[in-house]
């Protein structure tokens, strides 16, 4: 029951009446306070207690502290500077004469006590019951709701596996220091393990959550007191070092990067290395916000893991510069593939036995209308990074399956190689998406070969395996592409479903005569794609005795740019006209003789 309620029920206590009124009225004013659930006092405007309610009695008990007194006749007021101290004490004094004199309407307010038993946190109502000045005073413990909020507050700026703060607390921290007037120089450091998913992906994602709180410890014990540690997100954590310019941010990076070499117990030893980007502002810059911090250390992170494992890397305009460039040429290719400024060269493949033309792999360019023509190595791993290349490979299955099926309505049975990203392998869509160029060109599948790199079939042999093995069930030819460049085993290269393994140029431009260690790898390469009934394919030839090497070597198969330099469809057919008759297409346009090297 609220306390103006007590005023309704029962007629106001006044320190002025006779002792009769008090008789009369007390024991209906006891009964409606002991009502009230909450610890409750009935006041004089002096202060004085006049009535306390059950509630009141046990907690006064409860607690035991010497401060607090129960019964009537106590000054609450001393009671409350003592318990509440000057401060605390003070307002709550005012607040309650002020309210005894009609100025407001009610108090309300909370504090904390500090009791033997603890921090207890409670929310003091009072209200005004008389014309006199008399107040009704409640105490209700809401020490559990603080708690609660408090423990909330503080998971919602702090990680639950590190107990680090956060990305958020982080920002917060970051903007503080960027907002402060004359802020000495700021700098973050962006930590990112390297190899880390490896730990995830061969120990289980315990053993990585047990790496990051280890991490997280030695971290905490390389910084700074002035400084902040947080963790980012997943093996990302980022130091906020305050009045610390680029130089020192990098011996303090050579600290933290030093941890690493003491090996990690997972169950296992585990010995790993961390990428460490640093970005600094000045204290004249007041533009920056704390997201571009992070970001301008992420990408100088990103910077030093490309050049390789366990460095640091200071950020520098041309870093943003180079993503912003990213971003520019991942919006255009996106328009480029849906308006048509795409566009294929063929760069021509011949059967060496019979130096007959049988096909030609088609490259992609991009006919961009400001820079001319762009080449794949140019937007290529942009379409990767941007989820682009799904779209952009799909294009090219079906703009050169139209092209062979044109050529072939010609009388030019050529075959046409595709070279497909390990993304598209690892999506699954491969199949389909080659089906579905065929359906729409009416290409015949035997005509069409896929090729993807020796590294994308060794990331997921299963997956390719499985992959192939279809795309040769319907007919169509499947190539290894760059063989000699990765780290295939032999184990993984007998069981791929594969009919061509090409020799990559490194192996073709090294081979300088017969008994050059190039050569004697060209040998065994030969000797291993037929063993595994697969042809072999020599790639980059660049000189006539290249060609008469990879010739005599035992390949079936060449392209490269003594061959021809790729060329659009059009100069290809002029192209194939001109070459001498012994280089024209066999007579019977076969071009599954070709691939075995019929002549």
């Amino acid at each position: 029951m609220h306390s103006k309620d007590l005023a309704a029920v029962s007629p106001p206590l006044d320190v002025a009446c006779d002792h009769g009124a008090r008789a009369l009225h007390a024991p209906l004013s006891v009964a409606v306070l002991n009502a009230l659930p909450s610890p409750t006092v009935l006041l004089d405007p002096d202060g004085t207690v006049l009535m306390t309610n059950a509630a009141w009695d046990v907690a006064v008990e409860t607690v035991d502290d010497d401060r607090i007194a129960g019964g009537s006749g106590v000054d609450y007021f001393a009671m409350a500077q003592r318990a509440g101290g000057k401060v605390l004490g003070r307002r709550i004094v005012d607040s309650l004469r002020a309210l005894s004199r009609r100025e407001g309407a009610s108090v309300s307010l909370d504090y904390s006590l500090q009791h033997p038993a603890g921090t207890h946190w409670y929310h003091l109502q009072a209200s005004r019951v008389n014309p006199a000045g008399q107040l009704v005073v409640t105490h209700t413990d809401v020490t559990e709701r603080v708690r609660a909020e408090r423990t909330s507050a503080w998971q919602a700026r702090h990680d639950a596996l590190t107990e680090l703060p956060n990305a958020a607390a982080l920002y917060e921290l970051i903007d503080a220091e960027l907002q402060r007037r004359d802020h000495p120089a700021v700098t973050v450091l962006f930590l990112d393990v390297d190899g880390f998913n490896d730990v995830n992906d061969s120990l289980g994602h315990d053993a990585g959550d047990a790496l990051l709180c280890q991490l997280a410890a030695r971290l905490a014990g390389r910084t700074r007191s002035t400084d902040t540690l947080a963790r980012l997100a997943g093996d990302e954590f980022v130091v906020l070092v305050r009045d610390c310019d680029a130089v020192g941010a990098e011996a303090l990076a050579a600290r933290y990067r030093s941890i690493f070499d003491e090996s990690f117990d997972l169950g296992c030893t585990v010995r790993l290395t961390a990428s460490i980007g640093i970005a600094t502002v000045g204290e004249a810059d007041t533009s920056v916000r704390s997201t571009d911090l992070v970001c301008d250390a992420d990408l100088a992170m990103h910077a030093a893991k490309r050049t390789g494992r366990g460095r640091i890397r200071v950020f520098s305009p041309d870093l943003r510069n180079a993503v912003q460039q990213k971003v520019l040429v991942a919006g255009e290719l996106r328009n480029a593939i849906e308006t048509g400024q795409l566009v294929l060269h063929y760069q021509p493949i011949v059967n060496l036995p019979s130096g007959r033309v049988y096909g030609a792999e088609a490259l992609v360019r991009w006919q961009h209308p400001q820079r001319g023509l762009i080449p794949p190595s140019d937007f290529v791993a942009v379409a990767e990074e941007y989820q682009l290349i799904a779209p952009l490979t799909r294009w090219v299955l079906d703009a050169a399956t139209r092209q062979a099926a044109e050529w072939a309505a010609r009388g030019l049975p050529l075959c046409v190689a595709v070279n497909v990203s390990a993304n598209t392998l690892a999506e699954g869509t491969l199949v389909d998406d080659v089906a579905e160029a065929l359906a729409g060109s009416g290409l015949t599948p035997d005509r069409l070969i896929v090729e993807l790199t020796e590294t994308t079939v060794a990331e997921d042999p299963e997956r390719a395996a499985a992959q192939f093995a279809a795309l040769r069930t319907s007919g169509v030819e499947v190539a290894i592409d760059d063989f000699g460049s990765g780290y295939s085993s032999l184990g993984q290269l007998i069981n791929i479903p594969a009919g061509v393994l090409k020799i990559d140029r490194s192996l073709v431009t090294g081979a300088a005569d017969r008994r050059s260690q190039s050569a004697a790898a060209i040998t065994a390469v030969v000797a291993l794609a037929q063993a595994c009934g697969m042809r072999a394919l020599a790639e980059g030839v660049e000189t006539a005795e290249q060609l008469e090497l990879a010739t005599t070597l035992g390949c079936a198969l060449a392209q490269g740019y003594h061959i021809a330099r790729p060329m659009p469809a059009a100069e290809l057919q002029t192209w194939l006209r001109e070459r001498p008759a012994r280089a024209k297409l066999h007579p019977t346009g076969d071009p599954a003789r070709h691939l075995s090297g019929a002549s």
